[in-house]
C-alpha cells in the first residue's frame, strides 16, 4: 500500500436535513450494504453511497472568485489530492474501510445558486462516487491509501 493523501474533512447530512453545505460531521460509519449511517442517501443507490471531492474543486472555484464553504459540493469525503487522477474500479483505503471509484458525479444544477459559471468550471472535478467495500470510521486527517502496482 502507498499512501497518496489525507482526508481534509468529513460530512453528512441527516435524513431530516435539507441544506446546503453538507455539515461537517467528526467522523463516518460506513456499513457494507447500507451506506453512511444516518446520512439521507444510505441504503439507497449502494454504488454511490459515499462522494469524495478533491480540494482542486474548491481551488478552481476560488481562482474563479467564487468562495465556496467546505461540504458546499455535496462530498461526504473532501481529499487533499486530486482523486480524478484515479479510475473507475480503483480502490481507496482509509482506516479499516476501503471505497471503490464507481463513477463520476455529474454536475448538478444547484450548484448554480452558489454561482451560474459553477457548474461549467467543476464539471470535470466535481467529485466521485464510491460504494463501499469494507465497514469503519474516517476522520479528518487519516491516511488515504491505494495498492501498488505490480
Amino acid at each position: 500500500m502507498i499512501s497518496i493523501g489525507k482526508v481534509l474533512g468529513t460530512f453528512s447530512a441527516k435524513k431530516d436535513l435539507q441544506s446546503s453545505p453538507r455539515p461537517r460531521v467528526k467522523s463516518l460509519n460506513l456499513i457494507t450494504g447500507y451506506g453512511i449511517a444516518f446520512d439521507k442517501f444510505a441504503g439507497k443507490e449502494l454504488d454511490k453511497t459515499v462522494m469524495i471531492v478533491g480540494i482542486k474543486a474548491y481551488e478552481i472555484a476560488k481562482e474563479n472568485g467564487i468562495d465556496l464553504v467546505y461540504g458546499s459540493l455535496g462530498e461526504n469525503i473532501l481529499l487533499d489530492f486530486d482523486p480524478h487522477k484515479y479510475k473507475i474500479g480503483d480502490v481507496f483505503y482509509i482506516n479499516s474501510c476501503a471505497i471503490q471509484i464507481t463513477e463520476s458525479c455529474t454536475v448538478c444544477k444547484h450548484l448554480s445558486k452558489f454561482d451560474n459559471k459553477l457548474p461549467k468550471l467543476l464539471k470535470d472535478n466535481r467529485g466521485l462516487y464510491c460504494k463501499i467495500l469494507s465497514d469503519g470510521e474516517i476522520k479528518e486527517q487519516m491516511q488515504v491509501e491505494i495498492k501498488k502496482d505490480k
